[in-house]
């Protein structure tokens, strides 16, 4: 009679451990265009910021004080470095650089499991990259006049959620 005590006890230990969603790891990735370019040279194909464009880039890095990251990643751009550097330098990270052309490979997926990252893209792969992290195509390119969207992504098992912001310096 012990034994079969001591066999339930162990079977039903080893349930709750399955069962515990506590153990599941979050990853939570923060993606935003690239803050205003200089559009003074239309043929200009990696403008910098503007100076309103280094303004929202404080504003981003000021917006993410508070949160804690793991890695902050852009596209090979002057002008989505110069978005991302600030909130980089801002919590003693270096920005790595990513190719929008394969957006969500499995080396990002794998090396971002778990932890909270930002994404520093463009007007049509930021949500481009929030869809391919979904798996679904929930959202369309931004407007060209847009600066200041913010998707927020949380992954927890197999449970995706997604939510946009439209945030503005004051």
């Amino acid at each position: 009679m012990r034994s079969l005590c001591c066999i339930l006890l162990a079977v039903l230990i080893l349930n709750s451990c399955k069962n515990d969603d506590s153990k599941e790891l979050t990853t939570t990735y923060y993606f935003i265009r690239h803050a205003e370019k200089d559009r003074s040279n239309p043929s200009e194909r990696d403008p910098e910021l503007t100076e309103k464009g280094h303004q929202r880039a404080a504003f981003w890095a000021k917006h993410f004080a508070e949160i804690p990251l793991d890695a902050v990643y852009s596209t090979n751009y002057k002008r989505t470095t110069s978005t991302a550097v600030q909130t980089a330098i801002s919590k003693a990270l270096k920005v790595q650089l990513y190719d929008p052309r394969n957006l969500n490979d499995s080396l990002f997926v794998k090396n971002t499991k778990g932890k909270t990252v930002l994404v520093v893209g463009h007007s049509n792969t930021t949500p481009a990259f929030v869809n391919a992290v979904l798996g679904e195509e929930k959202y369309e390119d931004i407007d060209d006049s847009n600066n200041g969207n913010l998707y927020t992504v949380t992954i927890k098992g197999e449970i995706k959620s997604a939510e946009v912001q439209r945030l503005n310096p004051n």
